[in-house]
C-alpha cells in the first residue's frame, strides 16, 4: 500500500525528507512504499489531510489547531522540540516601535494562520491588546518585499522567519521585537487523518523514523542543506546556513504537555474570533501513539 506525506516549503524536515530516501528505506519492511504530494500552502494541510489527498503533513502550531476547529478529524504524531530562534517580530531599528503597545493600529505583515498567527496574537494578548481590533494584521502580497516596507515605514511590524530573517537581521537596519521563543515554543507539529493514525501506528512510527533521520542528516550536513535551500526557494547560502542551524533537529512524541500548549493557542484565537469555535485540543491526542513513536525516535537516532 502506498502512503502520501505532505511536503511544503515552510516545514524543513518534510522539505528535506521529500530529498532524501530514508522513506522508503523505513516503509520497506512494513511492505509498505511512500510517495510525497508537494503543494505551496501549510494552511491547507488540514483539507488535504480531509480529503484523502495524503495521509500525513506538517506545519507549525496554527494549522491542525484550525483544522479541528473547521471540523476536520486529526491525530497528533510527533512535533519537534521547541524553536525559539525560528523566527521573530521585527521592527524597524530607529522607529517608532520600541514595544507590543506601539503596535495599537499598525500594520504587521506575517503569515496569517501560520505559527505565525499564534505568536502575533499571544504577545498582544499578554500586553492586554487584541488581534483582532489592536492591528491590522496582513499577508505579504506576491512579489512584495516586507523589508522595505517596513524600512519606508508603511508597517509597524514584521514576522519573518528562516533566511529571511537572517538576511534582515544581517543589515542591522532591523530589531526583534518579540523573541519567538519569549512567547511560544513554535515546535513543527506533524499530524494525520484519525483513521490512518489509529488503523496503521507502525506506519505512523515509520514515518515518524523517517523524519528523524532527515533531521538528523540536515544537522550533520548544514552545509549541504543549506545549498539546496537556496538553489530551490531563493536566498544566500550563508543566511540559509544560519536559518537551518537555529533549528533543534529534534522529535518528540506529541504529549499531554504539547496538547496543553495548543489548547492555550485554541483558546487565545477563539476569543479574538480566528477560529469561530472553541475546541478541545485533547480530542486530537491519541496516548497510544506515544510509546510506537518514541520507540521508533530512540531506533532513528
Amino acid at each position: 500500500m502506498t502512503v502520501t506525506i505532505g511536503v511544503h516549503s515552510s516545514n524543513p524536515s518534510l522539505y528535506y525528507l521529500a530529498r532524501l530516501d530514508f522513506l522508503a528505506e523505513e516503509l520497506a519492511p512494513l511492505g509498505e512504499s511512500g510517495e510525497f504530494h508537494h503543494y505551496t500552502d501549510g494552511t491547507r494541510t488540514g483539507a488535504l489531510l480531509a480529503d484523502g489527498t495524503i495521509d500525513l503533513g506538517g506545519t507549525g502550531s496554527t494549522p491542525p489547531v484550525t483544522a479541528q476547529a473547521a471540523g476536520h478529524d486529526l491525530v497528533y504524531t510527533a512535533v519537534s522540540a521547541p524553536r525559539p530562534d525560528h523566527g521573530a517580530l521585527l521592527v524597524l531599528a530607529d522607529g517608532p516601535v520600541t514595544g507590543i503597545t506601539g503596535l495599537k493600529g499598525g500594520t504587521v505583515v506575517l503569515g496569517i494562520g501560520s505559527w505565525q498567527t499564534h505568536l502575533l496574537a499571544k504577545a498582544l494578548h499578554a500586553e492586554g491588546l487584541s488581534y483582532a481590533e489592536d492591528v491590522r494584521p496582513v499577508r505579504p502580497a506576491p512579489g512584495s518585499d516586507p523589508a522595505a516596507q517596513l524600512r519606508a515605514g508603511e508597517i509597524a511590524g514584521w514576522i519573518a522567519q528562516g533566511a529571511e530573517l537572517a538576511a534582515a537581521l544581517r543589515t542591522g537596519e532591523f530589531r526583534v521585537l518579540v523573541r519567538t521563543g519569549d512567547v511560544i515554543t513554535d515546535r513543527s507539529v506533524f499530524f494525520a487523518r484519525r483513521d490512518f493514525a489509529e488503523g496503521r501506528p507502525e506506519v505512523v512510527a515509520a514515518i515518524t523514523a523517517a523524519l528523524a533521520r532527515a533531521d538528523a542528516w540536515v544537522a550533520a550536513n548544514p552545509a549541504e542543506a543549506a545549498a539546496i535551500a537556496a538553489a530551490d526557494l531563493g536566498g544566500s547560502t550563508e543566511d540559509w546556513r544560519t536559518a537551518l542551524t537555529a533549528l533543534p533537529w529534534r522529535l518528540e512524541p506529541a504529549t499531554a504537555a504539547f496538547v496543553a500548549e495548543q489548547q492555550e493557542a485554541a483558546d487565545i484565537f477563539h476569543g479574538v474570533g480566528f477560529i469561530d469555535r472553541t475546541i478541545t485540543v485533547a480530542d486530537a491526542h491519541l496516548p497510544a501513539l506515544e510509546a510506537p513513536v518514541a520507540a521508533a525516535l530512540a531506533k532513528a537516532v
